[in-house]
């Protein structure tokens, strides 16, 4: 069979560079998702390895247009990857690149990075670690000429109701005394031996795995990502995160911490308010904080902004 004879580059046709004959509708966005890309970013003074999943868009502003070069946001994208970690300065660098590579045909651009990333956590006593996961966005937006920077991040904890606890300290009561009503006096040995029963313990208040889901808007004069110390953040705040590898001791302890900040979504949310409000590297932010209820089969959930002007709006 004969082939074809090869065409040189600049004899194909290029459907996308054809203008139309009649002016058409601009569009919002238009570029590519789900694109897998291994890169490195700067998490403070360390530079980490992920696999991204890659949305990136340009807008169509030109209404003769055919439409984008798809191939140039992606090319763009991988060579950006390939040569440098990604740093507050380097998205704001790539935003602008996808915008020279469609001068006068797009005005705005966006990217976002969508990845896990893992931080190595040492157990509360023993000294046993493991790898806590962090589903965690990183997003570069170019509106009209300005330039938003973005990071989300999702972390698990555990919470304990108070009034569950409440209720079941007074069941405990209730079964202490009458165990013991009739006694008068009782022996300090014989109340710790009590308290070491099953009955001693006959309640227990209800516990939940609960998720705060953090999206702040990042001063972008900043050179690194605080990915790792926003997370340690969120985490020394609330006080349960969950745990990785764990011995008899570290279960304990977990208890104990669990026992010390019972906690409604109402408490864990102001908790998370007060120490992002503080934090000067944050303009914005909108947080969503679950308690995934183990007495419901629905959840508990409280929603808050920083509340500035034309900032994030307190939708759920």
């Amino acid at each position: 069979m004969n082939r074809p004879e090869l065409v040189s580059e600049t004899d194909m046709p290029d459907v996308a560079m054809r203008e139309l004959q009649n002016p058409q509708g601009t569009l919002d966005w238009v570029g590519m998702s789900d694109v897998h890309q291994p890169l490195k970013i700067r998490d403070g003074h360390e530079e980490r390895e992920v696999q991204a999943r890659v949305q990136i868009y340009v807008n169509l502003d030109d209404m003769q247009a055919k439409g984008i070069h798809m191939s140039r946001l992606y090319l763009i994208l991988d060579e950006h990857s390939s040569t440098r970690p990604l740093t507050v300065a380097g998205l704001k660098l790539l935003l602008s690149s996808l915008l020279e590579s469609h001068r006068g045909l797009s005005t705005n651009a966006f990217i976002q990075f969508d990845f896990d990333y893992y931080v190595r956590r040492s157990a509360l006593v023993s000294e046993n670690a493991g790898w806590n996961s962090y589903p965690v966005s990183l997003k570069g937006t170019c509106l009209n000429g300005e330039v938003n920077i973005e990071l989300s991040i999702g972390v698990l904890y555990s919470s304990t109701c108070p009034c569950s606890a409440a209720l079941a300290r007074q069941l405990i009561q209730q079964q202490f005394e009458e165990d013991f009503g009739r006694q008068g006096d009782v022996k300090m040995s014989e109340v710790k031996a009590w308290l070491g029963t099953e009955d001693g313990i006959m309640a227990t208040p209800h516990s939940q795995r609960s998720l705060a889901r953090v999206l702040v808007k990042l001063d972008d004069t900043m050179v690194s990502f605080p990915v790792t110390d926003l997370i340690d953040g969120i985490e020394d705040v609330l006080k349960t995160p969950v745990q990785t590898a764990v011995k008899r001791e570290d279960e304990r302890e977990f208890a104990r911490l669990n026992g010390e900040n019972l906690m409604f979504c109402e408490d864990a949310g102001r908790k998370l308010k007060s120490s992002l409000g503080s934090d000067g590297r944050v303009k914005d932010f909108w947080v969503r904080v679950e308690h995934h209820e183990s007495l419901h089969a629905h959840n508990a959930v409280s929603v808050f902004t920083k509340g500035v002007q034309d900032g994030y709006l307190p939708i759920p």
